[in-house]
């Protein structure tokens, strides 16, 4: 057992590099792909087979370290400060786009409509354009479209989010207090949830493309419509996945009311995708 005064030294790991070379020929088939090189596609797929073996296969190295009992208390910080940094990364990358909502509607769009501009150039150039969100631009590209009202999947959405927040918690709370079958229980009521809220985002999106023509090329709202939404749903399917493994291992008895932060890991992270999805809401469905 590793000593609490003990910094754990790893052993020498080959999947740096092997996670490398797969990065490397997964990027070099996505730039193929585009580029309708034939070779493309196998490559895109070779490399991401390889990533999903080096996230086996490093995460279960990990896994059996820890359960060998190698890591000390120092190590147990290191990983905390690494998931809190990892999830700051997150909160930006989101900014960056809530930012570009921001811009766009508070700056971008009373400019386009002659607002601040001393030369009154949209008297040139769009003369007719009225300078209220949503709007596709100036131009009027991707054609007129409607929006998708608050009030419905959105609203049913975050209620699914919020309860799985909840249910999480539950779930950490029953792993404090060693109870198995309750952990299991509310771990699998979490994850439910999760593909609840992608099943309806889904049908959220045929709805949108099918019937409302609100596609990614409808300009401005558009675009920041499917970049906010698509990536939340994005980290949504990785934290359900996190939750899925996870899952695997309370069952097999991995986590003591102790020592669990990979539990813990994967509950900040659904909780910040609950939170994201709180500020989706507002700024982009309700406001």
């Amino acid at each position: 057992m590793a000593q609490s005064a003990t910094y754990y030294v790893p052993h020498g790991s080959r999947w740096p590099i092997f996670g490398s070379v797969a990065m490397f020929i997964m990027m070099f088939g996505a730039a193929n792909l585009m580029n309708e090189a034939a070779t493309g596609g196998p490559l895109l797929i070779l490399g991401s087979v390889l990533i999903i073996v080096m996230l086996f296969g490093w995460f279960g190295d990990v896994i059996r370290e820890s359960l060998q009992g190698l890591y000390s208390d120092q190590v147990d910080i290191s990983f905390r400060q690494g998931m809190a940094w990892f999830i700051f990364s997150e909160v930006m990358f989101f900014a960056a786009f809530f930012g570009a909502l921001f811009y766009a509607r508070q700056f971008s769009i009373p400019w386009l409509g002659g607002d601040g501009d001393g030369f009154n150039t949209n008297r040139f150039l769009w003369e007719e354009f009225s300078p209220a969100w949503p709007t596709n631009g100036p131009a009027d590209v991707g054609g007129r479209f409607e929006t998708i009202p608050a009030w419905g999947l959105p609203l049913l959405n975050t209620i699914l989010l919020l309860l799985s927040g909840a249910t999480i918690t539950a779930a950490h709370w029953a792993l404090k207090v060693n109870k198995r079958g309750a952990l299991i229980f509310w771990l699998a009521a979490t994850i439910a949830l999760g593909a609840l809220f992608l099943f309806f985002q889904a049908e959220e999106y045929i709805h949108a493309y099918s019937e409302l023509n609100l596609t990614l090329g409808s300009g401005v709202y558009g675009s920041t419509f499917f970049m906010l939404t698509g990536f939340h749903g994005m980290h949504v399917t990785l934290g359900a996945i996190m939750l899925c493994v996870i899952l695997g291992r309370c069952i097999a008895g991995h986590f003591s009311n102790e020592n669990h932060f990979g539990f813990e890991a994967v509950a900040w992270y659904w909780h910040f995708v609950d939170v994201v999805w709180l500020g989706l809401f507002v700024f982009v469905y309700v406001l």
